[in-house]
């Protein structure tokens, strides 16, 4: 049976038993921050599982795609990890329970109308305390009692230790379903059981809930290898052609028990995940989910580089992971270039860090390999990844394969410090409750007007919090610790899309209410503000009040976001996809896919093409459609974003038609003047386009009205003479600073006169001196024009500098770096003797130091140094 066979059998096997069909949720949630990627297919049911979320249905199935890295060191050396996978799941929110979860999952595998499995290969386990678990196995499915397993709770509960250890909250004990082959005894299904509430210590801390769960996953490629008879997860229909295609590209013929098939393996895993990835505009990056995805790149980069590749090759493999998965995911197809783009992009950037990184390793290897331990230091590899965006997980990587141990503690207090420093490293609790769980007992939410008014005269409060606790009434008039009202309804819009919250006030008979923020939780929107007059408390009747002016410059912003989509989608073609926007009053921010700045004439097109369809005045159209029916008319859906059934509409003429809830304008000519005002980089494939509309972008342009005018009449000309005249002025300055920095500021030596005083060893020419007054950039010019001159060479010169400190700027010829010889090294060794220390790269060092009487012995002991370095 193919893969593809197993994921349809297994959905519409759900389907009969009444699951609904749901799509696999995205990579990378929104709105959970407790995970960078989606691990599992129970997340997209998390308020579900907690009663959060008011409930369309009572039983699920879906196929999740999944990203998980805990195991990365495995995969390609084992037969069944991955990076990424998808997997198999049915759930149930307070319906059935265990018994009906068992009897199906053996009716699916074991029925010939479905897998048919033979039920002689088949065992499971469960908790050692679950006898119903085991009753139903055993007297119901007839499973012989010796092929139950019992198992404590660190191999089958959830989570793991949760008992003893926890944390508090849900929690189940969990069934395991094996399959026994030729190659051994294999997991493929986990049935967890989530009917208790931890609380506290043992004993007697697992309280049964109210409403019991289920929630399963099943490996899609793990059980396509059983029903494929193959060894290997990677031996199956939807990946041995990837390995192959691996291994074609990079020469090599695919050999499962070799080193260079564990290789192929990886790669074909990893470019797997980053396709996934990338098409959810997840792009390599520093930071975040971007990290993983530059880390998984990178490790299939450097595998083939160790296969003999040195120039990009992975972003070749695209195309095979589209054509292998196109069937259940045929969105990939729409983007398979702009990925391929996005890879050879990175892979390009981490060949130039190899070529130009890996010499710097093999220095620290030797360095380690002459050390009793050999092991490679944590704080040299985190130096590595800091200087030269060398991940450790490579530099761990290769140091195993040269026998080497890595020193993680050491890297890992090295990573603390430096995330003290930039405030990194915080933890978010995955099941966070707050003070709002008592309204969720009783309320559905806050009812949103905001599209239809804004102000209302008869809301009322229905919650009342301060910090994390809830309030009878507020009476304090504080204006520096905020605080929240809930209503019952309100017309005002709490943050989210992009769109900030508005502002305003809440009245009530004997108080004021001043709104500074409007937020959106769990469905209930949050007035975040102060207390201005009297009292405000619980259930009082209230006026509510937006500011109108503010949010008429917030849909002036939000309709423009809109034009601006547009725009580039008709200028830089329809791949060009929204990534994020923020929108302001009068103010908007927009980021979107695109490997390259925009060219100014570009800037100049997509900003008339806004202002011209805002002069048409056309109608923005707001209605409400069943999500189906919206795609089908066209409307651009936001890829991550979560949708309900029915959606919002928000169409201009028709050119424009997306899915919306945010505030938008009457017509398109409200929008008034909207003028960009900036475009920049953010991240690799990833531009940020800002821009201000109506009175903020009117007053733009009075202000540089202003500036020109002001200019012209400093300069005695015209405005319409200014540019020509700047330009003409920099070109004087321009030379003004050549002239002045030629000459005196070398002391007078020349490359000659350097050369004339120079000493040789072994063939090599030696110039150490004192530059008087040099500054960096002459040093280095003359290092330059001695290496172009008389190479082999190698050069430091001084210069001292004001309070009496010393700069140091050393320079080998290529030949000497090839020879291992290196300036970091030289340039510290002179340093030391004048209080500094310095760095940089193998060819060119600076240093600095703090005493400049003692320059001699410094340049003295250069050269004693550069004598020892050339003569070994």
């Amino acid at each position: 049976m193919k893969a593809d066979e197993l994921r349809e059998e297994y959905l519409a096997f759900f389907e009969t038993k009444g699951c609904v069909r749901r799509e696999s949720d995205v990579l990378v949630p929104r709105g959970d921050p407790s995970v960078l990627f989606t691990p599992a297919g129970m997340n997209q049911f998390k308020d579900h599982f907690l009663g959060k979320t008011k409930l369309e249905f009572t039983r699920a199935t879906t196929c999740q795609k999944c990203l998980r890295t805990a195991d990365i060191e495995n995969v390609g050396r084992t037969a069944y990890h991955h990076t990424f996978f998808e997997m198999l799941g049915n759930f149930s929110f307070g319906d059935y329970f265990k018994r009906e979860a068992i009897l199906w999952a053996w009716e699916f595998l074991t029925d010939k109308k479905w897998l048919g499995m033979a039920p002689q290969r088949l065992s499971a386990t469960v908790y050692l305390d679950d006898d119903e678990a085991a009753e139903i196995w055993t007297r119901e499915v007839g499973l012989p009692p010796e092929k139950v397993g019992r198992l404590g709770e660190e191999e089958n509960f959830w989570p793991a230790n949760a008992p003893s250890q926890g944390p508090d909250g849900v929690c189940g004990p969990c069934s395991e379903i094996y399959v026994h082959s030729p190659c051994g005894k294999v997991e493929i299904w986990n049935l967890v059981f989530t009917q208790f509430n931890r609380v506290g210590n043992p004993p007697k801390n697992l309280r049964p809930l109210p409403s019991r769960n289920i929630d399963t996953g099943m490996g899609l490629e793990r059980t396509a290898a059983v029903l494929q008879g193959v060894e290997s997860n990677f031996h199956i229909d939807i990946l041995r052609p990837l390995v192959e295609a691996a291994g074609e590209v990079c020469g090599l013929p695919y050999v499962p028990q070799s080193d260079e098939g564990r290789r192929l393996r990886r790669i074909a895993d990893h470019v797997r995940a980053c396709t996934f990835a990338i098409h959810e505009n997840v792009y390599p990056d520093n930071e975040k989910e971007g990290y993983v995805i530059r880390r998984l790149l990178r490790r299939a980069v450097l595998d083939g580089y160790q296969l003999g590749m040195r120039k990009p090759y992975l972003h070749q493999l695209v195309g095979t992971v589209v054509e292998l998965m196109g069937n259940p995911y045929p969105e990939l197809a729409d983007t398979a270039h702009r990925v391929g783009q996005g890879i050879q992009q990175e892979e390009s950037q981490f060949f130039d860090l190899i070529n130009a990184g890996m010499p710097r390793v093999e220095r620290l290897f030797h360095q380690v390999a002459g050390t009793p331990g050999k092991t490679v230091p944590g704080r040299d590899a985190f130096d590595l990844l800091q200087t030269h965006g060398f991940p450790p997980e490579l530099t761990a990587t290769l140091a195993a394969e040269q026998g080497f141990q890595f020193d993680w503690d050491g890297f890992h207090e090295a990573r603390r410090k430096h995330e003290q420093a930039s405030g990194a490293g915080q933890r978010i609790e995955l099941f966070k409750q707050g003070p709002l769980d008592e309204l969720k007992k009783t309320l559905a939410g806050t009812e949103f007007l905001g599209h239809e008014t804004d102000s209302i005269d008869d809301a009322t409060v229905v919650g009342l919090i301060a910090g994390d606790k809830t309030c009878y009434e507020f009476t304090r008039l504080d204006s520096k610790q905020p605080v929240v009202v809930v209503l019952d309804r309100t017309p005002f819009y709490g943050e989210m899309g992009g769109q900030v919250g508005d502002t305003g006030q809440i009245v009530a008979l004997g108080g004021r209410f001043e709104v500074v923020d409007t937020q959106v939780e769990d469905g209930f929107t949050l007035h975040v503000g102060h207390l201005c007059e009297g009292r405000i408390g619980y259930k009082d009747r209230v006026a509510v009040r937006v500011d109108a002016v503010r949010r008429q410059a917030i849909r002036r912003a939000h309709s423009a976001t809109h034009l601006l989509h547009y725009a580039l989608r008709k200028s830089l073609g329809t791949q060009t996809q929204q990534r994020g926007s923020r929108v302001e009053p009068d103010q908007l921010r927009f980021d979107f896919n695109y490997p390259q700045a925009l060219a100014p004439e570009q800037l100049e097109e997509i900003e008339t093409e806004v202002n011209r369809r805002s002069l048409e005045g056309l109608p923005v159209e707001c209605t409400y459609l069943p999500k189906e029916e919206a795609q089908k008319a066209g409307a651009i859906m936001l890829f991550g974003e979560k949708y309900p059934d029915v959606v919002r509409v928000v169409s201009m003429g028709d050119f424009s038609k997306e899915l919306c809830g945010g505030t938008h304008l009457a017509n398109t000519g409200q929008v008034g003047l909207a003028k960009i005002v900036a475009e920049e980089s953010i991240s690799a494939g990833t531009r940020r386009i800002t821009a201000l509309t109506g009175l903020a972008a009117l007053d733009l342009v009075r202000r540089h009205e202003a500036a020109s005018s002001t200019t012209a009449r400093l300069l005695g000309i015209s405005p319409s003479e200014v540019a020509q005249r700047v330009e003409s002025l920099v070109k004087e300055v321009r030379q003004l600073k050549k002239q002045s920095a030629a000459g005196p500021r070398t002391g007078g030596l020349t490359v000659d006169q350097l050369l004339a005083e120079a000493t040789e060893v072994g063939g090599t020419k030696v110039v150490v001196a004192e530059v008087p007054e040099a500054t960096a950039p002459v040093m280095r010019g003359l290092i330059d024009q001695l290496r172009r001159k008389a190479a082999p060479v190698a050069v430091m010169l001084a210069g001292r500098q004001d309070e009496g400190k010393v700069m140091l700027i050393a320079g080998l010829s290529r030949e000497l770096v090839e020879r291992g010889l290196d300036a970091v090294g030289w340039v510290r060794t002179a340093a030391a003797k004048v209080e500094g220390g310095g760095g940089g790269r193998p060819d060119m060092a600076q240093a600095g130091g703090k005493d400049a009487q003692k320059l001699p012995e410094a340049l003295e002991a250069a050269r004693t140094s550069i004598q020892e370095m050339l003569a070994g």
